[in-house]
């Protein structure tokens, strides 16, 4: 047997997906395209005791972790990891039981003490009449779980202080707004809590889009909103404080496979990923300084995430905030050169690293503000490096994509995690249709290859201080649901799509809230 049939024969084996285990072999049709043998390691990975282990691991070795944080990630992630991985076994146990007695009274008990959530009443009724419905009852439970696991941390965990800690550094480093848009590749979504160890609250804009190609407009109208607030009420600084509104775009790549795993809006072209997201950065500040008067400006800074390793890569702008996709701090560089170096020799080392980038370019140094923030990210992103190194040797198992469901409309905001969720931010289906056609395609290898539905959480938040703005946010859910089954309809025929709708208010601290298909009230989660 040579060994594309071996490859083959695995593949027919594989049982369907079990959630997201964390050292769990990649799915046999994301499998990279480097030659496959037996005692083969991907790029940058060498065998050690029968797994692949990178090269450039050295775990709890360098001195400027976070240890205590790392610990409390590890935890956070088994716990999300563990209740998604809970489903597909608790299904099946309940599955075998369709045909008893008093079957609707056990699968809820089971199902209460595996899941934490009660099933469909409706759908376990029906199961005597044909058989059970397990694809309606495996998108249920996909998305019950996200509200179980956002309700149970928002319950546990009050960032606030941290949040504010964050949010004076950054107004000490000139810029009163931070504003992030990533790639809404699902890989991207832990890039606040894990990848840059930013809190969430900290940053008050934040938006996925494809390719990290946001919404210029947009986000001309988001800094008017910004600036008028400071003109009016001074906050979070006065109009004459000298600080600007920082916008950050992220764009991905895979080192590991660079021509098939990177981002998929750009054809896995790493330098064209780059290019388009720094043009609408410089596109968004060119628009705000010909827009308006009196030398308004903003500031931008360009990102790039290995989503093999977690590891950033910088482009460091200019004295005039200018950059450029070539003159760029690698960070997995630094973490190898100052893993063994005493904290300060390593603090400082980091720093030269930024000089060293603009110098070798020809280039000014970023203004103080500016270097003071990238070190914070360059030393943040450390800790992640070094957490994916101790906790998955170093590189993800799961180098493609691995998301448990598609998130539509404004994003979750309270449960982060790598290939969690595939993010598709649309007000109607037409304008979003290419973003979803993607999550369609990706959960067609997923999940429709293997008999397993599309889940799909719809979610929009209102303003409760807006009349109108709950009902008007619960409409275009339901609009939303339906444009989805229009475009698919073959999927929603064969019960392959799984949509559930919720609203949330944009309080802090806010429920979600269900949203049914007819008009009765929606209750919270």
């Amino acid at each position: 047997m040579n060994t594309r049939q071996r490859l083959e024969a695995m593949s027919a084996r594989r049982p369907a997906p079990v959630g997201m285990a964390m050292r769990a072999a990649p799915p046999a049709q994301s499998l990279p395209s480097w030659p496959q043998r037996a005692s083969f390691c991907p790029p940058g990975m060498e065998p050690r005791g029968g797994e692949c282990v990178s090269s450039a691991c050295a775990p709890q070795a360098h001195p400027l972790i976070d240890a205590a944080r790392n610990a409390e990630l590890a935890e956070y992630e088994r716990t999300v990891r563990g209740r998604f991985d809970a489903i597909v076994p608790t299904l099946k146990e309940i599955a075998a039981l369709q045909h008893e007695a008093c079957f609707e009274q056990r699968a809820q008990q089971i199902a209460g003490e595996r899941l934490g959530f009660a099933l469909p009443e409706t759908v376990l009724a029906d199961a005597w009449v044909t058989t059970l419905d397990m694809r309606a009852l495996y998108g249920h439970s996909v998305l019950q779980t996200y509200h179980w696991l956002a309700r149970d941390f928002a319950a546990r965990w009050d960032g606030r202080a941290e949040a504010q800690a964050a949010e004076r550094f950054f107004i000490e480093c000139g810029f009163h707004e931070v504003d992030i848009s990533s790639c809404a590749d699902g890989r991207l979504k832990g890039l606040l809590q894990f990848v840059l160890r930013l809190p969430h609250q900290a940053v008050h804009r934040r938006k996925s889009y494809a390719g990290a190609l946001f919404d210029v407009e947009l986000n001309v109208k988001h800094w008017t909103e910004t600036e008028l607030r400071r003109f009016r009420e001074g906050v979070p600084t006065t109009s004459d404080a000298g600080t600007r509104y920082l916008k950050i775009a992220v764009y991905h790549f895979s080192s590991s496979d660079p021509e098939h795993e990177g981002c998929a809006a750009h054809g896995s072209d790493d330098k064209r990923a780059a290019q388009a997201a720094l043009d609408r950065l410089t596109a968004f500040r060119t628009a705000i300084e010909n827009g308006f008067c009196c030398g308004a400006s903003v500031a931008t800074l360009l990102i790039g995430v290995d989503t093999d390793t977690d590891a950033i890569r910088v482009h460091v702008p200019d004295g005039d905030g200018a950059m450029r996709t070539d003159c760029a701090v690698d960070n997995l560089a630094v973490y190898r050169q100052t893993a063994g170096m005493a904290a300060s020799e390593a603090r400082w080392r980091l720093g030269t690293a930024i000089d060293e980038a603009a110098r070798e370019h020809g280039r000014s140094a970023p203004e103080p503000g500016m270097r003071r923030l990238i070190e914070r990210l360059l030393t943040n992103n450390l800790s992640q490096i070094d957490y994916v190194c101790e906790r998955h040797n170093g590189r993800y198992a799961d180098v493609g994509h691995a998301e448990r469901f598609i998130n539509i409309g404004d994003g979750f905001d309270e449960v982060f995690l790598r290939n969690l969720a595939y993010f598709g931010h649309l007000h109607t289906i037409e304008e979003g249709a290419a973003d979803m056609d993607v999550g369609i395609k990706i959960f067609s290898g997923l999940n429709v290859g293997r008999g397993l539905p599309i889940p799909i959480a719809i979610h929009y938040r209102y303003d409760a201080q807006v009349p109108g703005s709950r009902e008007r946010a619960v409409a275009r859910c339901r609009r939303v649901k339906a444009a989805i089954e229009t475009r698919y309809p073959t999927l929603a025929k064969e019960g392959l799509l799984y949509c559930g709708m919720t609203v949330q208010g944009k309080a802090p601290g806010s429920a979600h809230e269900a949203v049914t298909d007819c008009d009765g009230k929606s209750q919270g989660h």
